[in-house]
């Protein structure tokens, strides 16, 4: 018998991962903003500044199949707020330590409130399975659109946090990481009582509803993960995030010392990165809909050429309107490849399996931000910006040549 699945619950869950990954994003905004800074004065060294928001990204990695195989097990509500429990406990114990001025306890908890991020990505995909599959591919990129009101709203709650951290007798730099403790909390209460019915079950309610229509019989068993990554559909979608992200995290971040070698101020460098993050998240709204209208494949190929020209621009252009030319490519290049790549594991995969393979995939293209943010450093300083380009030129090409060896498989349709 057809289960039934109404639309205004379908709308409603959709609107609470909306609003949560909206409150994730500011929170993450607002205490990533001072990080370097309360970083490098605890550790009395500049070269320390970005170790807490290294470890950040390497639990995010580490955290993101565990999550995705517990959302699997026991539901995406449960993962989610374990996700962002471990948030809260992360961004309160940073705010602790700025005030005994322990920097290996702050960075300690930086890694733990990456944890939350992780969890709050992987919500993008409950979103889509709770979605009609015709709809899919437009809820992943809203849901993506939410970075926006974070990179908007996240300094916004910076002075307010520092001058009532002050207030309170605290460490005014505190601030903005107690802050996101009270938001991370929040979330995880607003998931808790929210995410009803778990989007496991609604996902599980459709296969169930498309068997009895197929007239299959029983649900055929999970796939262990090793047979489901030699899957081309799996393949290209983790290469196009996994490579989209090294290339954006190893060009962005750069990018501010090498405007500053070149003679730009503070004002310039804020500017470019400003048309960077409207590329990443601006545009995400109608993503989906180049996304059902030309395929997730060919999206995924605008992606990377959108990354060749970024790489190839960037090095060679100085002026603050070339690199915000550059840098919105770049952000826009992201933004294709990782809500089209998302797309490709939305599909094709039954409920016990999506969760395992969403959570392998968003584990490497965490590892690609690490790896990209500890090695641009070094790729500037042995070739300038030129050598940046070039290994972000490379891999653009690889994501080129991953999708002609799969253009002839399982994914040409998609």
């Amino acid at each position: 018998m057809l289960q039934e699945i109404k639309p205004a619950t379908r709308n409603r869950l959709v609107g609470v991962i909306f609003a949560v990954s909206s409150l994730v994003a500011a929170a993450q905004v607002a205490y990533f903003t001072l990080m370097p800074i309360i970083a490098a004065d605890l550790s009395g060294s500049e070269s320390a500044a970005g170790i807490p928001s290294t470890m950040g990204l390497l639990f995010r990695a580490a955290a993101a199949y565990p999550l995705g195989w517990l959302m699997g097990r026991a539901g995406r509500r449960v993962g989610l707020t374990l996700g962002l429990t471990v948030g809260l406990i992360g961004t309160a114990l940073s705010a602790w330590a700025i005030g005994a001025g322990l920097f290996w306890v702050f960075s300690l908890g930086a890694g733990l409130a990456g944890v939350a991020r992780g969890a709050a990505d992987l919500s993008r995909y409950a979103a889509a399975e709770v979605s009609p599959l015709e709809r899919r591919a437009k809820v992943l990129g809203w849901i993506v659109f939410a970075g926006t009101i974070g990179a908007l709203a996240g300094p916004l709650l910076v002075t307010p946090a520092v001058n009532l951290a002050a207030a309170k007798g605290l460490v005014p730099e505190s601030g903005p990481f107690w802050a996101a403790a009270i938001v991370s909390g929040l979330s995880a209460i607003v998931t808790f009582l929210f995410l009803r019915p778990d989007p496991l079950t609604i996902s599980r309610m459709v296969d169930a509803n498309e068997r009895i229509q197929s007239g299959r019989e029983s649900d055929q068993p999970a796939r262990p993960l090793s047979q489901l990554l030699k899957a081309w559909h799996v393949r290209l979608g983790m290469a196009a995030m996994t490579i989209g992200q090294l290339v954006m995290v190893m060009i962005m971040i750069i990018t501010p010392l090498h405007m500053d070698h070149s003679g730009h101020g503070t004002g310039s460098i804020s500017f470019v990165i400003l048309a960077h993050q409207l590329g990443m998240f601006g545009l995400s709204f109608a993503t989906g809909g180049f996304i059902d209208r030309f395929g997730a494949t060919r999206i995924i190929v605008g992606g990377a050429i959108l990354l060749i020209i970024s790489s190839v621009l960037s090095p060679v252009v100085t002026s603050v309107a070339g690199l915000s030319v550059a840098l919105f490519l770049l952000g826009l290049g992201w933004n294709f490849c990782f809500v089209a790549g998302s797309a490709l594991l939305a599909m094709g995969l039954a409920p016990g399996e999506r969760a395992r393979v969403q959570g392998m995939s968003d584990t490497w293209s965490s590892a690609a931000s690490a790896l990209g943010s500890l090695g641009t450093g070094a790729l500037f300083a042995a070739g300038d910006m030129l050598l940046v380009g070039a290994v972000g030129l490379a891999f653009s090409l690889g994501l080129i040549a991953a999708w002609l060896l799969a253009r002839n498989r399982d994914v040409v349709a998609a």
